[in-house]
This record gives structure tokens, C-alpha cells and sequence, in this order.
């Protein structure tokens, strides 16, 4: 079989084929050509071009090298015209041989070349590419024969109905085409005309689902890689996300941790709803001048605000719902004031703090003390907390107490209490809100310190009594001014410090830092005494003729 059509095998060639004599195929037919004639390649120019196809003769067999020419032309005509049932066209074979000359350049005569002369059988013109010194093709990949004149062709053998698959290229490309997968056309050729209607339809359903499939996965392809380079492109280089206008009117309260950057506020605005980005705020916030002045504490805000409209309204006083614990508050004062916070009962706070002060966050140090009013006072740090219904009374004792124990630590009461005679963190509180007690301003702290170191010390003055009315107020629950020396010095209770000499057994309010770091930096100047004779500020003295003197000035005052 050869690669244009069946045929009934190959066959030597005649020495008449124009092409004997060449070296082509292992050179076989040369070397019978040479051995023959005399080492010339000969040419028979009788020789149809089909012989090169059909492998020779009919019957096999070759004519001896001795017979007369034009008994091999006259065989070969009747030969053609049994097996191809017309006339022998001689005009017409040289004029094919000249078209596969040109169409196959190096596969067949080399160009230039001529087709053997009939009547020159025997010139000494060799053909093209046998001993002229050009390649010869024949035989190689190159070599392609010319196709077979109209007449001469042979039809198609019928194709096999065995099931084998011709290939990609003759079936499956059919459903991207848009045509049937085995040719069923009316002529009903195709391989697929043979095939029942239903598996035809069951072809074409696959293949339609298969390029719905196709479709869609391109499609969610394109609008996936669209989506993300949106996203993409937003941000890198769109504007954040904002709502427009001051909120939609719904109110809201917003808690800041203490200590939240930009960042973290901005997340706990979008959390609640305020505003729509946290980059929004962020930009908002970066571009106000005042923006460093925004606290810790609860804001009550609007839902969906604009990032600006926010930051202004954070920088309002207006916004602003912490709970204030002003310096040297009692604990009795501040528990009530949480429970108006988280609308609570009277006195729920306060049980709170009696019952769980172990559990809130004191120190070491202000543990188990004895004869102590209320564990938690002086712990309850001067400051602003954010505190809104629905909390527990708990967790905000606990905010205060670590605030005060943070602040406590940072100024080291624990380090410096000895270097100022004092037993300890816990008495330097004490004299810390004895100070907050007693002074009017912040420029007498340190002088209202050194008045209480220098009481404690042995002096011929005071006894080591201390004196202070602040002591007996604060373990009566009351803030008098007209108190006499009578009441005063009869009253037992160690809060009484003109009852007992000293320290009172634990503070008695929540000094802020200034009172803090007067008493842990007192004067040095010799201060006994102290008086206020308008309520605002303090005056100062060594010696107790000059206090007493003080005192008539003080009374003539009130007198009038």
C-alpha cells in the first residue's frame, strides 16, 4: 500500500522508466542499469510517468534490454488501454512530466532538466541528480511524486468502519465549528452517517454541554480577574469608602480603649456602624490639626457620619459620655456615681466593692490592712473612664483600680516610701491624700507635705498629732468647715487624728498625680502650720504664735 491509493505492490523498474538509473531507493536499479549498458544510465523515453507509481508492468515482468523500441511502445500503449480503458496520449505524458518537474523541484527532474527525447533514447544527457553532482531527494522526506492526471486517478478506498478514531483533527473540532462530529451530510460519506440518530444526538448534546461548560468557566474567569483588579485598583488608588453628611440621626455610644491610635478607632467606628472605612477615618483624622486631643472614654456618635463629620464631633465637648472622677473624690461619691451611670440601685456599686475588692486588682501591698475603712479608697484613680449602661459595676472598679495601680507604679511608691520615714507604698498614699485633702492649689502640695512629715516627728509642737479636720469629716461622710475642738478630741476612731497621733489608718480620698508628687517631693522649709482664710489658698507658718495669730484673723472674718 502506498500513501496515494492501494496498489498491487511494487515491482522492478523497466529500464525504458526515465528514471532508471537513479540512485535513488539504495541505488538498486543503477546498478542494474550500469551492468547492462555499459556503465550509462540509460532513458526510455516510451515510459509513461505511471510506471513510477504502479511499480511496472502488469505482469511482473521486464523486457529483455535487446528488444526494438517500438515494440516496447506499442506494448505499453495496448497495456494502458486494457488497464485504463483510453487511448495512450504521448503529448500528454510529456507535458505531466514537465509539470511534476516543476512542482517538485529536487524530488523529481532537477530544475532545468529535460524530459528524455523519445527519439534519443540512449543521449548522453544524464538526468538530474545522477552523476551531475547535485543531491538526489529521491527517496527522502522530499520527495513528494506529482498527483496522477484526472484520467489515470483511482477513487478513494472506502473507509473502514472498525471504530478507529481518525484524530483530533476530523472529529472533535467539529462542536467549536459548529458542524457534526462524523459528516452527516446528505451524501452520507462521513463516517458519522453510518451511526445511529441517537448516538448522534447524544454526541451533540455532549458537546453542547461541554462548550456551555466552557463558556462559563471562560466567563467566570473574565469576571473574577474584573473583579479583583477592581478591588485592586480601589486600594491602591480610589478614594476610601465614605458615608456622606452628619449620620442618619440613630444615636450610638462608642467606647475608646485607652491609649487607641487612628487605627483602632477607626475600626471600633466601623464596627458600630459610624463610618463606613476605617482609611475614611484615618484620612479624616490626619488631615485635622486637633486631631491629638481625642481621649479615651465613650462618645455618643451617629450612625453612618461622614469621617469628618466624626472627628469633629469626637473633638466636641458635646460627644463626650466618660464618666469624670474628679482628684481627692471619696469612694462613697464615685460608687453613687456609677450607679446613676449604669441606672442602678442606690448602694449596688458599693456592695460590690465591699464584697469583691480582693478580686479587682489591688497590689500586693494594700492587701489585709487593718481597721480600714473601705479597701478601694485611694485606688479609684482620678480620671475619665468610659462607663455606659449595660456594664457591670465590677468591671469598671476594675478599670479604676488598674489605672491607679499603672500610675502608682510609674512614679515609684514602692522605691521612694522608705527614703521619706514611711512604712511602705501604702502610708505614702496616705499622706498623698491627706495632701489632696488639704490643700486648696497645686502650689501648696509640697508645702502641706512637709507640714505632715514634719508633725509625725518627734517635736516639742504638736506631740506627733497630726491635727487634721480632713480625718474626721471623712470618717463622719461629711465635708464641715465649723467643727469644734471638743467634737474634735472626744470622738474615738482611728480615722481621728486629733484623737490618735499619726498616719489614719489608710487613705481617705484619690489623690490625683500633682498631690502625689508633692508627697513624694515635699518642701524643706521648716513648715508646722497651715490656715486658709479664703477658702482658695493656704498660708504657711513655723511657729505655733504665728499660726494662733492666723487663726484671730481668720475668725474676725467670718465674724463679720
Amino acid at each position: 500500500m502506498t500513501e496515494y491509493g492501494r496498489g498491487r505492490g511494487s515491482e522492478p523498474w523497466h529500464p525504458e522508466d526515465p528514471l532508471y538509473g537513479d540512485g535513488g531507493w539504495g541505488g538498486q536499479q543503477a546498478h542494474d542499469a550500469q551492468s547492462s549498458y555499459g556503465g550509462q544510465p540509460q532513458h526510455y523515453p516510451e515510459q509513461p510517468l505511471s510506471q513510477q507509481h504502479y511499480g511496472g508492468w502488469e505482469n511482473g515482468t521486464q523486457p529483455g534490454h535487446g528488444q526494438d523500441q517500438q515494440q516496447y511502445t506499442q506494448q505499453y500503449q495496448q497495456q494502458y488501454q486494457q488497464e485504463y480503458g483510453g487511448q495512450y496520449d504521448r503529448q500528454y505524458d510529456q507535458q505531466y512530466a514537465a509539470q511534476a518537474q516543476h512542482q517538485n523541484g529536487n524530488g523529481g527532474w532537477a530544475p532545468g532538466a529535460q524530459y528524455p527525447d523519445p527519439e534519443d533514447p540512449y543521449g548522453q544527457q544524464p538526468a538530474a541528480g545522477y552523476g551531475s553532482g547535485q543531491s538526489d531527494y529521491y527517496g527522502t522526506p522530499d520527495a513528494y511524486p506529482p498527483p496522477e492526471p484526472p484520467g489515470r486517478r483511482r477513487p478513494e478506498p472506502e473507509p473502514d468502519d472498525t471504530g478507529w478514531d481518525p484524530g483530533p483533527d476530523q472529529g472533535e473540532h467539529a462542536f467549536f465549528a459548529g458542524g457534526d462530529d462524523g459528516g452527516d451530510d446528505e451524501g452520507g460519506g462521513g463516517r458519522g452517517a453510518r451511526r445511529s440518530g441517537r448516538a448522534g444526538k447524544s454526541k451533540k448534546g455532549r458537546n453542547g454541554i461541554a462548550c456551555l461548560v466552557v463558556c462559563l468557566v471562560l466567563g467566570g474567569g473574565v469576571l473574577g480577574v474584573g473583579y479583583f483588579g477592581y478591588q485592586f485598583y480601589q486600594d491602591r488608588f480610589g478614594a476610601a469608602p465614605d458615608f456622606a453628611g452628619d449620620g442618619n440621626g440613630e444615636q450610638i455610644t462608642v467606647t475608646i480603649p485607652k491609649g487607641a491610635g487612628g487605627s483602632v478607632i477607626g475600626q471600633e467606628l466601623k464596627r458600630k456602624g459610624v463610618v463606613k472605612s476605617v482609611d475614611a477615618f484615618v484620612a479624616a483624622l490626619q488631615s485635622n490639626p486637633d486631631a491629638k486631643s481625642i481621649q479615651d472614654g465613650v462618645y455618643t456618635l451617629e450612625k453612618e457620619m461622614s469621617a469628618r463629620s466624626a472627628v469633629e464631633l469626637m473633638l466636641s465637648p458635646e460627644s463626650r459620655n466618660n464618666l469624670i472622677i474628679a482628684e481627692g473624690k471619696r469612694n462613697a461619691d464615685i460608687y453613687q456615681l456609677i450607679d446613676t451611670r449604669l441606672e442602678l440601685d442606690k448602694g449596688t456599686t458599693a456592695q460590690v466593692a465591699k464584697d469583691e475588692y480582693k478580686n479587682l486588682g489591688l497590689p500586693e501591698w494594700a492587701m489585709n490592712r487593718k481597721n480600714v475603712k473601705d479597701p478601694l479608697e485611694g485606688f479609684l484613680y482620678p480620671s475619665s473612664y468610659a462607663v455606659a449602661k449595660g456594664q457591670e459595676p465590677g468591671e469598671v472598679l476594675k478599670q479604676m483600680v488598674r489605672r491607679a495601680g499603672e500610675k502608682y507604679q510609674a512614679l515609684g511608691l514602692e522605691q521612694k516610701a522608705e527614703g521619706l520615714g514611711l512604712d511602705g507604698p501604702w502610708q505614702l498614699l496616705t499622706v498623698a491624700s491627706l495632701v489632696q485633702a488639704e490643700g486648696r492649689s497645686h502650689e501648696d502640695f509640697r508645702k502641706m507635705a512637709e507640714v505632715i512629715y514634719n508633725r509625725q516627728k518627734p517635736n516639742p509642737q504638736t506631740n506627733g498629732m497630726l491635727e487634721f479636720d480632713s480625718t474626721y469629716n471623712y470618717i463622719k461622710n461629711q465635708s464641715k468647715i465649723d467643727l469644734t475642738l471638743k467634737e474634735l478630741r472626744t470622738y474615738d476612731n482611728p480615722y481621728n487624728t486629733y484623737y490618735y497621733k499619726g498616719l489614719p489608718p489608710g487613705p481617705i480620698s484619690n489623690p490625683g498625680e500633682d498631690a502625689l508628687k508633692g508627697a513624694l517631693d515635699p518642701t524643706d522649709d521648716g513648715w508646722y502650720y497651715f490656715i486658709s482664710l479664703d477658702g482658695k489658698t493656704s498660708k504657711f507658718t513655723r511657729t505655733n504664735a504665728e499660726h494662733e495669730e492666723l487663726v484671730k484673723e481668720f475668725n474676725k472674718s467670718r465674724n463679720q
